[in-house]
């Protein structure tokens, strides 16, 4: 027995024993997961809102510019942001250089003077950037967050200017839906803000634009039974948070365990460093979860969110701040859920084509080359347990274009072995022996199989790369197809060739072997 057919006969068990749980269904053992088109799901159009995005940026640059100026101890006045604009005074004219220095490290600013007062707006060229960069985040954000959701390859892909199309596999029930598109839509952006205890009497008498002309905010409490003046330009946001889990309090209620990167850790110290007895509160999407009094000092980078959460609300909440937070808000614009009766009806579809396919090609194949044909038509079928066993060992997603893939690389599969075999019948025919016309018959066939398949090949792994969804498992069926015919149609049927040189030299029937009428030598 040559290392060839035992590599081919390893390549078969493989097959057979990986593949098993996918076609028997059974609890036990990797399987295929399969995509939307075939089991049915949730399909979206998500809108984002990319103008948020550019009063997101001002934040995180209103931010900055406090932290700078208080950790080199430059007094600057009114710090105030409207919209798309930051505006504050500074107050000791020697430190002008200082902040002309700071704003020019920032890029993409407008910044005008009068004085000593300050205005700074985003160029438009920033603006532009802001937006695309916002809708990109949008779209790795959701995939991350869907990805530790536990849901099975979802798909999630820019579409135009300012939307995302999600695809969710095996979401059937209203339950899952509804905590797939909060999740999906959750901002989670985090800030820790500092509390007006100059004006916190007046949280209910002052107005949002009251509020605002001391540059301060009104947010609600996550009881919905108070309201927090708040400081408008945040302590710190969740652009510095590295991690998130969930953890229990000396109630045995979920809570949220945040960790900062170093720079929010210095900030977050030296804020409560410099403002004991001073109240501190923990913001998530505009709702103020806590506001406790600081204490002391608190070092280290970490800090908690509690707020009544269920265990699901915590992992999810948790999931969504890991996964960092929307730059800018999404709405949903267009929903529909697929049932898994299309996905059978699919299923039923492909089905048939694939064995009506591998039918006639296996018959042909037969009729035409004989005993070579049903070697060639043992290496398809082992070809096609080959590609069930690889995806479901790596928890590929089966589609319906990658049903289709299949069903192409059926007839790929089996064209390696009709040049093999014409190749052979030619060389029979021209007077060779038959051990030197296999041995010359897959050696003169192999650089043509290799040229067609490396650049089939090449195209599938680009298609993978930058397309979506539906070509991506196209391309993946292709891809796995393509790596499993060359071994079984080029190695495989070589070694069973090998194997059986001795009965075919025996038998001299070369009509039966091959397929042509001519005696052999």
């Amino acid at each position: 027995m040559t290392y060839r057919l035992i590599i081919f006969i390893v390549a078969i068990i493989f097959g057979v024993v990986m593949s098993m749980p996918s076609f028997l269904q059974t609890e036990k053992g990797s399987k295929i997961n399969l995509g939307l088109d075939l089991q049915g799901g949730l399909h979206m159009l998500l809108g984002v809102k990319t103008e948020e995005a550019i009063k997101s940026k001002i934040k995180t640059i209103a931010s900055s510019i406090k932290f700078s100026t208080d950790d080199n101890d430059i007094i600057i006045d009114d710090l105030k942001i409207r919209e798309e604009l930051i505006t504050f005074e500074l107050l000791d004219k020697d430190e002008i250089l200082y902040i002309d220095k700071m704003l020019s490290e920032i890029q993409g600013l407008n910044v005008e003077k009068q004085g000593l007062l300050y205005e700074i707006t985003l160029t438009e060229e920033e603006k532009v950037a802001v937006k695309d960069y916002a809708l990109k985040q949008a779209v790795d954000t959701i995939r991350n967050r869907l990805d530790q959701f536990g849901l099975a390859e979802p798909t999630v892909a820019k579409q135009g200017l300012d939307k995302i199309l999600v695809e969710l596999p095996g979401v059937k029930t209203q339950e899952e839906e509804k905590r797939a598109r909060e999740l999906i839509a959750k901002p989670a952006y985090l800030q820790m803000m500092a509390v007006d205890e100059k004006r916190a009497d007046q949280v209910y008498t002052l107005s949002e634009a009251g509020a605002a002309e001391y540059g301060d905010v009104i947010l609600p409490d996550i009881n919905k039974k108070e309201k927090h003046l708040l400081k408008e330009v945040p302590i710190l946001d969740g652009s510095m948070l590295t991690d998130a889990r969930v953890s229990f309090n000396e109630s045995n209620q979920p809570i949220i365990n945040f960790t900062l990167n170093s720079t929010g850790a210095k900030i977050f110290g030296n804020f409560s460093g410099d403002n004991v007895g001073n109240r501190m509160a923990v913001v998530l999407d505009g709702i103020v979860y806590s506001a406790p009094v600081i204490r002391e000092r608190i070092g280290g980078g970490s800090g908690q969110i509690s707020g009544a959460f269920t265990l699901e609300e915590a992992s999810d909440v948790a999931i969504a701040l890991r996964s960092g937070a929307l730059l800018a808000p999404v709405e949903l614009l267009e929903k529909s859920s697929i049932g898994p009766s299309l996905g059978a009806d699919s299923i039923r579809a492909s089905m048939m084509a694939l064995a009506a396919g591998f039918a006639l090609v296996f018959f042909f194949m037969i009729l035409y080359y004989g005993y070579a044909g049903l070697i060639a038509d043992v290496a398809l079928l082992s070809n096609l347990f080959i590609i069930i066993a690889v995806m479901a060992m790596f928890g590929a997603t089966l589609t319906l274009p990658g049903m289709a893939g299949i069903v192409l690389t059926v007839g790929m599969a089996v064209d390696a072995n009709v040049i093999i075999n014409e190749r052979i019948r030619e060389l029979l025919n021209s007077g060779a022996t038959i051990k030197t016309a296999i041995e010359k018959g897959y050696s003169n066939a192999l650089t043509a199989i290799l040229d067609a398949n490396i650049t089939t090949l090449i195209a599938a792994v680009i298609l993978y790369a930058y397309g979506t969804g539906a070509i991506k498992g196209f391309s993946l069926t292709i891809s796995i197809g393509i790596l499993a015919s060359m071994l079984t149609a080029i190695l495989g049927t070589h070694g069973v060739y090998d194997f059986l040189y001795q009965r075919i030299n025996k038998s001299k029937d070369l009509k039966k072997w091959f397929g042509i009428t001519k005696e052999a030598k």
